[in-house]
């Protein structure tokens, strides 16, 4: 059955379904089959079973499953910390990315040049559908630039100084996944949740990741309906160019 969509989940989020596995070049790739009403989803688990630290997640298989999937769509879940003052538990929708990694394949070409024009990382269509979807459901929403760092550590408070100057949310997974989903063809968005605010940000108030998966074990669920929502607003005939983005990417 070929999927409509891609789900990836990042921390503390999963879809139930039934389980199945795409093979791709860069390994086999557990997937659940599922649907939202009349849309069939392939979920992923960016992290797996044993949750993969964030640079060493195989973001190459996880896109290259997603297409094998049959899904011309992807949607991300991420959580991310706030540099720019949002509340906890709103959404932010990126618009644009910043990078600050160091040791992961970016890219599906290793043995030619191509490069993708990134001048709109993220798909429009999806972007639209999945602001439509969360202020229907009375979340707040802002959009902007997110920041990726290497991690797998959480960042410290100068660090925040610094990558608040290129950005406003910061987290780990969302580079190279967009890029690599734009090599890919597919229309791909990002749904961050805020789940806290960034070193420093909070006075000297610390960090602790548990504290951050049991703020998304409560807030899945709208998690969930956000998508499914969303899932329903996205036209099957996008007027995106992200279908045409290796056209004119190769020398």
């Amino acid at each position: 059955m070929n999927s409509d969509l891609a789900v990836i989940g990042g921390l503390g989020f999963a879809m139930e379904g039934l389980a199945d596995e795409v093979e791709t070049p860069y390994g086999r790739v557990p997937i659940i089959r599922s649907r939202m009403k009349g849309v069939k989803v392939a979920f992923i688990s960016r992290h797996g079973d044993c949750h993969l630290p964030p640079h060493k997640v195989n973001y190459r298989a996880i896109i290259s499953a997603a297409r094998g999937s049959g899904a011309s769509a992807v949607i991300s879940t991420n959580t991310v910390g706030s540099m720019a003052g949002h509340s906890l538990g709103s959404i932010f929708l990126p618009s644009d990315f910043v990078e600050f990694t160091k040791y992961r394949s970016n890219t599906f070409f290793e043995e030619k040049a191509v490069h993708v024009d990134m001048s709109q990382p993220y798909c429009p269509v999806l972007r639209a559908s999945l602001a439509e979807a969360a202020r229907s459901l009375g979340h707040q929403v802002a959009e902007g630039v997110y920041v990726c760092a290497e991690g797998p550590h959480l960042e410290s408070p100068a660090q925040i100084r610094m990558m608040r100057q290129f950005g406003d949310v910061v987290g780990m997974t969302g580079y190279p996944e967009v890029v690599l989903a734009r090599e890919a063809a597919l229309c791909y968005a990002t749904l961050c949740i805020v789940t806290n605010p960034a070193a420093g940000m909070a006075g000297g108030t610390d960090l602790a990741v548990s504290d951050i998966g049991d703020f998304m074990d409560k807030f899945q669920e709208n998690v969930r309906e956000i998508i499914y929502q969303a899932a329903q607003k996205v036209p099957e005939e996008r007027s995106c160019g992200c279908k045409d983005a290796l056209d004119k990417a190769v020398l």
